[in-house]
């Protein structure tokens, strides 16, 4: 038994409790309350900590940690035509190291939950997503890696080059396999495995129908990109005559087994639509804002009851963010749209925990701090220069992230006083720094 005593308890769902305790046994929370806990176990005085669900991020590309800073100026197509030709030549033990560094980075600003998306194999280079899955166990953080695919290279009209791609037969062959080798539909589960096609422009419209039927066949997620930039919106014109949601409902991708990354070009129609099928949202504003894309309609989306969570992108296109400084951003850049009441503090952390939550289809077990659910605890310190604004959660969302005094995982401790207490923050970052270096030199 642990018990978190003396904190600021900010469980998301329910009443905050200015001074009150979390207690912990095994892997589940077992009381949630104002004051001392009864009962026995390890004490943590949280004196000067706000205590949060853990984080979710719902989307990442963790392999990118190994190829950060390219094309700095470009758009999201000009980055991929740039970036594509350097990502064909890693292998496992790249995805292993930038895997470590990155879910390390994601574990030190608070994150307990991460989803990935992973779609370029090239060939004969090793088990890239079995790598993924090893490092995530290292490092100790729930994961949702996407099994992801692209099929529809430059001679059939999509963007990344031929070299990159796969066959439809083997995507279907090895998306099926890996689901059924790793996924864990169990509560508690540290692993769960969603079918996640690329994106409309390399993606073939084939492959995209099927992989949905194999998701639902299956009984796993689906995710993908959708409608991130003007530039998308021409191509799925150009070569479906429709715009990107059209053409992904079309294909039967809309439901409350899916959501979608980035969804910053949505029309009202796509807001209505997303709101009735319960399809979720990705919303990288970073990303998003590092590429030129725009400014999803995030508060929109939110008030029309659909599904939002927050994600960091891959490191290649969102350099070393960290997704707690993502509920400051997502805040900003709502405000700069529609005016300072688009989004509070509070809705932003509803975002990146519980709209994480429900987006990866885990809401009954992560997402707020209730008796029952999973001990996936960020125990933040809002004390000593923090201390100057009374309102913590204003204090965790507003400024510079406050410091991560504790991060459990089912009840687990990944992270103390802001060091990683698993794989360690020097063989993390050495690890990512290897795989630069070898993807570098491939």
């Amino acid at each position: 038994m642990i018990v978190i005593e003396n904190v600021y308890v900010a469980p998301v769902a329910g009443a905050e409790i200015p001074a009150g305790h979390i207690a912990v046994d095994g892997d589940r929370i077992v009381a949630v309350g104002p004051g001392p806990y009864e009962g026995e176990g390890e004490r943590i005085d949280g004196r000067g900590c706000l205590a949060t669900p853990g984080l979710v991020n719902t989307h990442h590309h963790l392999y990118q940690w190994a190829s950060q800073g390219v094309t700095p100026d470009g758009t999201l197509f000009e980055w991929l035509v740039a970036s594509y030709p350097i990502w064909a030549r890693m292998d496992a033990e790249v995805v292993h190291g930038a895997a470590t560094a990155g879910l390390a980075w994601l574990a030190k600003s608070g994150c307990t939950t991460t989803s990935d998306h992973h779609y370029i194999f090239p060939k004969g280079r090793g088990d890239l997503f079995d790598a993924e899955i090893q490092a995530a166990r290292e490092v100790g953080l729930r994961f949702h890696p996407g099994r992801g695919s692209m099929d529809r290279g430059r001679s059939q009209g999509g963007l990344p080059p031929d070299s990159v791609v796969e066959t439809f037969d083997e995507i279907l062959a090895e998306t099926e396999a890996a689901v059924r080798k790793y996924h864990d539909p169990s509560f508690g589960s540290m692993l769960r495995i969603a079918v996640a096609p690329c994106s409309p422009f390399s993606v073939s419209g084939r492959l995209m129908t099927e992989s949905a039927e194999l998701a639902r066949r299956l009984g796993v997620r689906l995710h993908t990109h959708g409608a991130e930039t003007l530039d998308e919106d021409e191509h799925c014109r150009e070569q479906f005559g429709m715009l990107p949601v059209e053409y992904l409902e079309s294909l039967g991708w809309l439901g409350p087994d899916v959501w979608l990354a980035h969804c910053v070009h949505l029309t009202d129609a796509d807001l209505r639509r997303f709101a009735e099928t319960g399809t979720g949202t990705a919303h990288c504003p970073t990303s998003n804002g590092r590429l030129g894309a725009g400014i999803a309609r995030v508060s929109e989306l939110l008030r029309a009851g659909a599904p939002v969570g927050l994600g960091v992108d891959g490191a290649a296109s969102s350099e070393m963010t960290a997704l707690a400084g993502e509920l400051r951003m997502a805040l900003l850049m709502q405000r700069a749209r529609y005016g300072p009441e688009a989004l509070t503090a509070r809705q932003a952390l509803e975002i990146a925990t519980l709209g994480g939550a429900r987006c990866l289809g885990r809401e009954t077990e992560i997402g707020t701090l209730e008796a029952g659910k999973l001990a996936d605890i960020a125990l933040w310190r809002v004390d000593g220069f923090y201390a100057a604004v009374d309102d913590p959660v204003v204090a965790l969302a507003y400024g510079r992230t406050p410091p991560l005094a504790r991060l459990l995982v089912g009840g687990r401790t990944v992270v103390e006083d802001g060091e990683l207490r698993t794989v360690g923050d020097l063989a993390a970052a050495e690890a990512g720094a290897r795989a630069h270096r070898r993807l570098a030199q491939a």
